[in-house]
């Protein structure tokens, strides 16, 4: 009940946010006020405003409260956890997902070195392209771990898979490790891209570990850049 709470108040946010009732600059009400105006928990208000945080929305800051962010352009965020199928939720136009590859297979030597596994364990490679406007402009590389995902399938690939692993499996996703780099484009992401002549890609590169510090995923999300703005918010 309280995940549907606190969605809900995300979405209505959200709403009030693309409708200008929230301009960008404009404060969100207090925690304390938005709790009694939802007849909910501040714990559950806090959950939805680190949604909204997440998602580009709002950024928090300390002393001001929640300051309602510019929208006209897209902020793929470079930190937390948060799937594909979450971040996707504040566009205008929902992306399309295709699946290329849906493998199972012992790891090459590179992921047994960079997952450090034997050879001898199984994983899944899943390879998805993100298409906006009728543009594939993300290409999407997993190698996921067997022992702790036994069952995947195109449906879940094309939906979710951190959903999967959440709601399905029960497992819990806890942190990530991130390297951010600028590299040429290989012959599958011209194959897969959109590139529109562009002759650089920025790949992010993820290490994901569940709640027990098991290293169950290697991830490279290959992103065309004109796209998207890569976005951080540090505090010293």
């Amino acid at each position: 009940m309280q995940q549907n709470k606190f969605h809900s108040i995300y979405q209505h946010l959200v709403q009030d946010i693309k409708n200008g009732i929230y301009a960008s600059g404009d404060t969100l009400p207090s925690e304390n006020e938005l709790a009694q105006s939802f007849s909910t928990s501040r714990e559950t208000v806090r959950k939805a405003l680190n949604r909204l945080s997440q998602h580009g929305y709002i950024q928090k800051v300390r002393g001001k409260g929640s300051i309602v962010l510019d929208m006209q352009k897209f902020d793929f965020p470079v930190s937390g956890l948060v799937s594909f199928k979450e971040l996707s939720e504040s566009m205008e136009e929902k992306p399309a997902t295709t699946v290329h590859e849906l493998t199972l297979t012992n790891p090459s030597a590179m992921m047994q070195e960079a997952m450090e596994i034997g050879e001898e364990q199984l994983v899944w490679n899943v390879i998805r392209s993100r298409a906006f406007q009728r543009e594939s402009i993300i290409l999407d590389k997993d190698v996921l771990l067997y022992s702790k995902i036994p069952k995947l399938s195109r449906e879940i690939c094309e939906d979710s898979i951190y959903s999967y692993i959440e709601h399905d499996l029960g497992l819990t996703i806890s942190f990530a490790k991130k390297e951010i780099t600028v590299e040429e484009p290989t012959q599958e992401d011209e194959s897969l891209l959109d590139l529109d002549g562009f002759s650089n890609i920025v790949v992010i590169k993820n290490f994901v570990y569940l709640e027990d510090a098991t290293l169950f995923q290697y991830t490279e999300s290959r992103h065309r850049p004109d796209k998207f703005r890569f976005v951080d918010f540090a505090r010293r």
